[in-house]
């Protein structure tokens, strides 16, 4: 007799409610009203009443009272609508995904925006030799969901990159001091302690990550004692303060991958080449079925050979 209440249980239990009662309770809570939710499901209010009534007779069980001019839960419409709205949200959250992947073209790049000019030229290389692919570059500090936005690879910093299933470490950039050649003539410099004594400017990294060498970390490994004097200014963005030595407002502890190309066209020089090490690598974080196309594989392996080429750089 168990058995026989059992198996009646579990085929009663197998057979699922219409997807469209289903789909009308999910929008009149979700939305509030049997109004509102008609007008998304683009049906009368008649329509999604009748919708509900037929949930109910086929649950056996009441999932919403009137209060008032409102609608509320019952304690069964509760536990129904904590899984209802996580299925609805998994069939919203696939159609977005489709969505994104069907209106995406070519290739998708994200990176802190204070690495393009180090990307510049691996990119304008790469699309040379592939002139018929569309690349997009995208500046971000804000680590992606890559699926959900479309993006086949990103650029990130140490720890970062745990939030991704798929990378490949690029290179451990190094800083180095850097100022304008104005600056430099204002300021002559002959060794380490001629520099310290100058004004200074510094870069404040996000908390999440470990920070970058400091002014008293430079002096250290110079045998000297910290700068006697704070520095002038600070910025969170190593852009906005390499820009600011480049206009002649001190000296920073510049990123080679990203000051290089700035001392090569001369707007920045590096009087004194005392090298530190960044606490961490750049990877690059890529989709999970991204490399299943040989051109997005191709361009890995690119720009993971631009990394290589940027690692000897660094460390020279």
């Amino acid at each position: 007799m168990s058995d026989h209440l059992q198996d009646k249980s579990e085929a009663s239990a197998s057979l699922l409610p219409p997807v469209r009662a289903v789909q009308a309770f999910e929008a009149i809570v979700r939305r509030g009203s049997v109004a509102a939710a008609a007008e998304e499901l683009g049906v009368s209010s008649g329509a999604v009443s009748q919708q509900l009534r037929k949930i109910e007779n086929e649950l056996n069980v009441r999932l919403l009272k009137r209060d008032g001019r409102s609608l509320t839960l019952t304690s069964w419409g509760r536990l129904y609508y904590e899984q209802v709205r996580i299925a609805f949200d998994e069939l919203r959250h696939a159609q977005h995904r489709l969505q994104v992947a069907r209106s995406k073209q070519g290739i998708v790049l994200s990176a802190p925006a204070s690495l393009g000019s180090w990307l510049k030229r691996p990119l304008l290389e790469w699309s040379s030799a592939n002139p018929t692919v569309s690349l997009r570059l995208i500046g971000s500090e804000k680590e992606p969901e890559l699926q959900d936005e479309g993006i086949d690879f990103r650029l990130c910093y140490g720890a970062d990159v745990r939030r991704y299933d798929r990378f490949s470490e690029l290179f451990r950039d190094a800083v180095v001091p850097v100022c304008s050649p104005d600056f430099l003539r204002a300021h002559p410099v002959g060794n380490e302690a001629d520099l310290l004594a100058a004004p200074l400017l510094d870069i404040t990294w996000d908390s999440r990550h470990r920070p970058p060498p400091s002014w008293a970390d430079w002096a250290w490994s110079a045998g000297l004692g910290p700068p006697k004097r704070a520095s002038r200014l600070s910025f969170s963005l190593p852009g906005a303060a390499i820009d600011a030595a480049a206009e002649g407002a001190g000296f920073v502890l510049g990123q080679i991958s990203i000051v290089a190309e700035l001392i090569r066209s001369g707007r920045l020089v590096a009087p004194i080449d005392r090298r530190l090490r960044l606490p961490e690598p750049y990877f690059l974080a890529w989709e999970r079925d991204a490399l299943d196309l040989p051109t997005c594989a191709d361009f890995r392996n690119a720009l993971v050979a631009a990394g290589h080429q940027q690692q000897h750089l660094s460390a020279d």
